[in-house]
């Protein structure tokens, strides 16, 4: 069951920083100027409260999304359109997955530093301890760490970065894994029909998927007006699933050139439009721009789990996407290429997507 062979070092690397939790506990005050934000990154003082247009943000009942509700499935293509967010209630998954996937994140990150450096990523691997997409020296830094790891398939797991001494550590990630890609396939199955094929459609599309979490531990921040969380992305996959702080808030979405912040809902789960579906669907779904910020007393914990397609699928327009009314946006690649283009370098946006696949405009 998984190995510790698996060459996950063809996704790319990201360079060795020092631990944001450990800068925090030495010196709570303590704000070294790679993390200070460029003025154009930084929150926006009126955007650390919650907006009273968070509650906008569409809201899914998955149980009747699953049963073909007409009106749950409008809102889904609304929500992928629209917002390229929603957040899923009565989604299946039990509340003791949930509580003790949350529980397994924080086991992790309390553990000592020494402890958590049996995990660290490795020079040539994505995977492991440390924070991603950063290519540069120079850079400035996410006020997070991160552990990553490939989940699905069982086969090419790398058990090395599995913290194994913690009880109940890999059952807590191998039952909520489980669920996660079964409310993963669900959604991508209704997308699928929206897209007037049937519902194994856009997965014979993309074929064989992967599976990753990204656990994020962002540490309090003495100044959470200079900081960021993690910077503004998309992410480079098919959907992503969001496992939130039911308490605080970090999560913000761009809607309409704003920032939104998405309430936290208990037990809810996030899911947002990744760059292959916008890329499938010629631009139908959108995925959107969003980051994280900080709180400046407390420590916020997240998961979220991707559903990547197989490394070697040429990603383009589905047929269907592209017609008279709707022409080509976006060109051919291997996917391997594009993960590998986006991960090996610093998040800004979505110029990974435009700088690779989108087709300019002629009157552009």
């Amino acid at each position: 069951m998984g190995s510790e062979e698996y060459r996950a070092s063809d996704w790319g690397k990201s360079l060795p920083v020092p631990s944001v939790q450990e800068l925090v506990r030495n010196d709570p005050r303590s704000l070294p100027q790679r993390y200070i934000q460029l003025h154009t990154d930084r929150p926006l003082a009126p955007v650390m409260a919650m907006a009273p247009s968070s509650s906008d943000i569409p809201i899914l009942d998955f149980a009747l999304l699953a049963k073909g509700d007409q009106d749950e499935t409008r809102k889904l293509d609304l929500a992928c359109k629209e917002w390229g967010f929603f957040q899923i209630i009565n989604h299946g998954v039990p509340e003791e997955v949930l509580l003790k996937m949350k529980a397994a994140i924080a086991a992790f990150f309390e553990l000592p530093l020494e402890e958590k450096n049996k995990y660290v990523q490795a020079g040539n691997d994505f995977q492991g301890y440390g924070q991603g997409y950063v290519a540069s020296e120079e850079q400035k830094l996410d006020w997070c760490d991160v552990l990553f790891l490939i989940t699905l398939p069982h086969e090419i797991r790398n058990l090395k970065y599995w913290a194994d001494t913690i009880p109940g550590f890999k059952d807590a990630i191998e039952r909520y894994s489980k669920e996660a890609q079964k409310v993963a396939e669900e959604i991508c199955a209704n997308i699928s029909l929206l897209m007037g094929m049937d519902k194994d459609g856009l997965q014979r599309s993309y074929g064989n998927t992967k599976q990753a979490m990204r656990m994020n531990y962002y540490p309090p921040c003495s100044r959470p007006d200079l900081v960021l969380g993690i910077n503004r992305h998309s992410d480079p996959d098919i959907i992503t699933l969001l496992l939130q702080d039911d308490e605080i808030p970090g999560l913000q979405i761009k809607h309409k050139d704003e920032w939104i912040p998405v309430k936290p809902i208990r037990n809810a789960i996030v899911v947002n439009v990744g760059d292959v579906m916008e890329i499938l669907s010629n631009g139908m779904y959108k995925s959107i721009e969003h980051r994280a910020i900080t709180d400046e007393s407390k420590a916020r914990l997240s998961v979220a789990t991707f559903m990547f397609p197989d490394d070697e699928l040429e990603i383009g327009p589905m047929e269907g996407a592209v017609d008279e009314h709707r022409p080509r946006m976006y060109g051919k690649m291997k996917y391997l290429d594009y993960l590998r283009y986006t991960l090996g370098r610093k998040i800004e946006g979505k110029a990974h997507l435009d700088n690779t696949l989108k087709i300019k405009s002629s009157s552009s």
